[in-house]
């Protein structure tokens, strides 16, 4: 039976009802990004600090805590709090920039997504609170003094939150309609003394009036004690009540220009009147009667372990006048409801802690959606209303086309409000198990016209969209399609389509713009995966010469192999797929060739004495020098893998012919890949750059626990060059690498750069999804030691289920607590704490803990898809 949520969900793909218009879209940082730097010097951490944001009023965006609003962000709600201690009301999320911190930017904060629906009908977030006032003084010290060879300094590593000496601050938000939200804010004193606490539910409007002359200006206007008019011109009449607040007060989303640039401000209420009157009880900052910004304050005496909740409503002024009563019903009812979908989402076998892990995970891919506002051309001119920008850097200039006005699904609320490019392709597979449509919305934006560049190239993130990040979008897009039809019996052909055309231009990108010397092998620059060479594999080289990347060259053969797939799949709308499949097959097999058998030359990107792929320079001359760093770089072949059904290719005569001339005719190319024609009892045959005994050799290397394998997933880089460092000379340059397990000394990149040793889910996940895939083909014959030398024998399948467990493993407690707490394990082991989850950006190569950005579930959300899987093994 169809549960509530899928019924809003078809509502909403159906434009019956708008369930998606309200979210949890706001930002968790909006200061210190590209979007508001209107710098000379293109130092966006500086021109706006967090001390700034609560006095500096955003252009692009707005951020708070636990904050909802609509999908154009017009209107926004979100919490702020005092706790008597602190200088400064609690409107944001703390956290150092990346000058700041010694491994780069990172939030200093402890909070949950502990629920969502994808319609939004439900939302749980949890934040943290000090009693005894917030560390910000420590935090930003201590993170400046640590050197790179040193761990992050966390909030829970000042103390503040010994002997429970906290409030936590639950928010949950449901719906009774599109337009009519039900707010319960609960306030729990964990400590064992008396404490009180200001709360304050924000609401106001991003400020959208001074971009140009006679702009609109909306208002909020106070109905009585309680309740709040809202008016908008596009977004209609809405009400605001707070049934048990004290006073409502009100100022303007305006900046503050007297604070921060000693200018004379046009109103005395500004964006910081309501942080002014409330901690240093400044009347004058504030209106009782109206304006752009107002908060309901809430004063709240909690005894040792009390709660209180508060109730409110933001609805449209049309919707039915709530009570208490009603909007706790509409909580329950929406928490049951949640309930239902999941207990039909995930698999009943799936079940405890495992359970907690997904829906969690779901949670933080929910929580995650953001609306992104950006249109460059804009941002380079500036508004008619304002100076136009003086820049002596100017990013992304090439880019005048972007226009984005979306809700996208961000790798991190706060570390990374911006999309990037390679990060959406992993989300939108998790986002598929729950909310197809929501999925494919965000693989086809990224190739609609006002993302895309007319030369096909799609933008990477907003720092520089013109760095290339690995083409994992037609594997994406594949995927999402392959689940829905999965999950509904019936493809969205229309979907695949739009996309793969896209695709097709972003392919001829790729081809002519990163093979530079037309044989087939890839330059690429740093792919996504930052630091992991010997140099910034994005910039000229220090040796001169050119990168031959192995990464490169084979997301390329990936690429052609997925858009292969897509197009034998679309010839059941049109024969003239099979055409265009063939290209995409005669472009496999050249690049195959390639990386064997380099522009004809014999030289090739396998090591055959290392059982390795490598990266290596070519130089003028015509020299070529491997660079043998045993990195994930030389993995990605792995990847490469599509296996072809015979009983299809009886429907698709044309491209048979096609295949079968090349296997005649050209066994220079078809015999550097694998097993191609070759019959098989299940009627299949396998593309693949490794044949049978490539693949053995690579694995062997890969599942070495003194190599890659660890108890946690896949290294990117090879734990031998921990007592083995390698180092590379050429050319009169020398360089360094050794294994790190977790943060890196390299200052590649930012600062946050840590490719040289943990686990990263994006690429563990492919190679799982690889391993699956040549087990359809091989099956139980084909077997390989796991781990190497263990004489434990078992298929590549089997190697893919332990792969999944070993990643599951991070979030699963154990004796010992849950690998991704780290160090703190008593903390983290009582109540409040022990089963809340933080999905990391990376993990420590060694011991599982969680680092890197600490929400971001997006691509580290496949754990969600891993554990769904694993129910097909236990079966």
């Amino acid at each position: 039976m169809m549960t509530a949520e899928e019924r809003r969900l078809r509502e909403a793909a159906a434009r019956k009802k708008h369930w998606r218009k309200w979210g949890p879209y706001l930002a968790e940082r909006q200061w210190g990004t590209v979007r508001e730097d209107y710098s000379a010097d293109g130092d966006a951490w500086r021109y706006v600090t967090h001390d700034m944001a609560r006095s500096y009023t955003y252009r692009w965006g707005e951020d708070g805590i636990a904050g909802i609003s609509d999908n154009h962000q017009r209107l926004c709600f979100a919490i702020a709090l005092w706790n008597g201690q602190d200088d400064i009301l609690k409107e944001r999320l703390y956290g150092v920039s990346n000058h700041g911190g010694n491994q780069g930017e990172d939030v200093k904060e402890c909070y949950w997504y502990l629920d969502a629906t994808p319609s939004h009908s439900y939302l749980k977030y949890l934040y943290r609170y000090p009693i005894d006032g917030f560390p910000y003084e420590l935090l930003a010290g201590e993170s400046r003094r640590r050197t790179k060879t040193q761990p992050e300094f966390e909030l829970v590593d000042t103390g503040v939150f010994n002997d429970g000496r906290f409030y936590d601050i639950q928010i949950e938000y449901a719906k009774a309609a599109p337009e009519d939200i039900a707010i319960r804010i609960s306030l729990t004193n964990r400590s064992s003394v008396s404490a009180q606490l200001t709360i304050l539910p924000t609401l106001w409007f991003r400020n959208t009036w001074a971009w140009t002359e006679r702009a609109f200006r909306p208002s909020l206007l106070l109905e009585d004690a309680h309740t709040v008019t809202v008016i908008h011109d596009t977004l209609g009449p809405y009400r605001f009540w707070a049934p048990d607040c004290e006073e409502i007060v009100f100022t303007e989303n305006e900046t503050n220009r007297q604070r921060l640039y000693q200018a004379e401000n046009p109103t005395e209420h500004v964006k910081d009147g309501i942080h002014r009157y409330i901690v240093r009880g400044e009347e004058h900052g504030i209106a009782r009667d109206g304006g752009t910004k107002c908060a309901a304050r809430h004063t709240v005496d909690l005894e040792p372990g009390a709660s209180r909740t508060l109730l409110l409503q933001l609805a449209r002024s049309d919707a039915k006048t709530a009570t208490k009563q009603s909007l706790q019903r509409c909580i329950a009812k929406a928490i049951r409801e949640a309930d239902d979908f999941y207990d039909a989402a995930i698999p009943e076998s799936v079940a405890g802690d495992e359970r907690r892990i997904a829906r969690q995970a779901f949670a933080g891919m929910i929580w995650n959606k953001q609306f992104y506002h950006y249109v460059v051309e804009t941002w380079l001119k500036g508004d008619p209303t304002m100076p136009p920008p003086n820049r002596n850097t100017v990013r992304n200039d090439d880019w005048k086309h972007v226009y984005t006005d979306d809700v996208l699904s961000m790798p991190d609320k706060w570390e990374y409000p911006w999309f990037a490019v390679w990060d959406s392709a992993f989300h939108a597979v998790t986002h598929a198990l729950i909310d197809p449509a929501f999925a494919k919305r965000q693989i086809e934006l990224f190739t609609r016209e006002w993302y895309m560049h007319p030369n096909g190239e799609l933008p990477a993130y907003e720092w520089n969209f013109s760095d290339a990040n690995p083409p994992v979008h037609a594997w994406a897009a594949f995927q999402v399609y392959r689940m829905e039809r999965e999950a509904t019996g019936k493809g969205d052909t229309r979907f695949l389509e739009a996309v793969f055309q896209k695709l097709l231009m972003n392919f001829t990108w790729w081809v002519n713009r990163k093979d530079d010397k037309g044989d087939n092998i890839f330059n690429g620059g740093f792919l996504g995966m930052d630091n992991i060479g010997v140099f910034d594999r994005s910039k000229p080289l220090p040796t001169g010469g050119v990168l031959e990347q192995s990464d490169a060259t084979s997301w390329m053969a990936m690429y052609s192999l997925r858009m292969l797939t897509m197009a034998w799949e679309l010839t059941g709308t049109s024969k003239a797929y099979e055409d265009t499949a063939s290209k995409f097959f005669e472009h496999f097999l050249y690049i195959a060739n390639a990386i064997y058998n380099i522009d004809g030359t014999g030289q090739s990107l396998w090591h055959l004495e290392d059982n390795f792929f490598y990266d290596q320079i070519r130089f003028e001359d015509g020299r070529r020098e491997p660079i043998r760093l045993r990195s994930i770089v030389g993995l990605i072949p792995l990847l490469a893998v599509e296996i072809i059904d015979h009983g299809k290719l009886k429907t698709t005569p044309d491209f048979a012919r096609r295949m079968n001339w090349f296997y005649e005719h050209r066994p220079d190319l078809t015999g550097s890949i694998s097993c191609i024609f070759e019959p098989h009892e299940a009627g299949r045959c396998c593309l693949s750059l490794l044949n049978q005994d490539r693949l053995r050799r690579i694995l062997r290397v890969m599942l070495d626990e003194h190599e890659f394998l660890s108890d946690y997933g896949i290294r990117s880089l090879s734990r031998h060059h921990l007592e083995h460092p390698y180092i590379f000379e050429s050319n009169g340059y020398r360089a360094e690498v050794k294994y790190e397990p977790a943060e890196s000394a390299s200052s590649f990149f930012g600062g946050n750069s840590n490719w040289r040793g943990p686990v990263w889910f994006p690429v563990n996940y492919l190679i799982i999804d690889a391993l699956k895939r040549y087990h359809a083909f091989w099956g139980p014959r084909f077997t390989v030691e796991c781990p190497t030398g263990s004489g434990n024998e078992v298929t590549l399948e089997e190697v893919a289920n332990e792969l999944s467990r070993r990643l599951i493993r991070i979030f699963q407690h154990g004796d010992e607590g849950r690998p991704f707490w780290g160090q703190d394990v008593p903390l983290f082991s009582g109540p409040d704490w022990k089963d809340k989850f933080w999905f990391h950006e990376y993990f420590n190569g060694d011991t599982g803990a969680g680092l890197g950005a600490n929400h971001q579930t997006g691509w580290t959300g496949l754990v969600a898809n891993l554990i769904c899987q694993m129910v097909h093994c236990r079966a």
